[in-house]
């Protein structure tokens, strides 16, 4: 008489039925990177451009002489916004998940811009 029940010795008959080819692919982990990029992308995207957008006129900001104090107001202004802009895109890439899924690219431009804003904050005398 034989036992309605498998053996536990491991091994398993063969039933003729594939799996599907989709599951037999192994799981990359980055598969899902893609999206978080995207996701990521936005924030980043944004940041970069609210920065590049106060640059513009700390740069192009020319003070009428040594008592414009309005010009170089707004031109500190104007350096100190995008300075904390390109700080927020950088403290964001220094999280080590988003420096996984986003590269340094991601970033330079910020960095370039926070630079350019500090260069102008010191050179403008105020």
């Amino acid at each position: 008489m034989q036992s309605s029940r498998p053996s536990h010795t491991g091994d398993r008959q063969k039933t003729g039925h594939s799996r599907h080819p989709v599951d037999d692919r192994p799981h990359r982990p980055d598969d899902d990177r893609r999206l978080f990029r995207v996701v990521l992308a936005v924030p980043v995207v944004l940041l970069t451009l609210a920065a590049a957008f106060f640059l513009w006129p700390a740069i192009n900001t020319r003070p009428d002489g040594d008592w414009d104090q309005a010009a170089y107001g707004g031109i500190e202004l104007a350096c100190a916004l995008t300075v904390v802009l390109a700080g927020a895109v950088g403290a964001l890439w220094l999280a080590p998940s988003v420096r996984r899924v986003m590269r340094w690219p991601w970033a330079v431009p910020a960095v370039v811009l926070g630079v350019a804003a500090v260069v102008r904050w010191v050179s403008s005398g105020a």
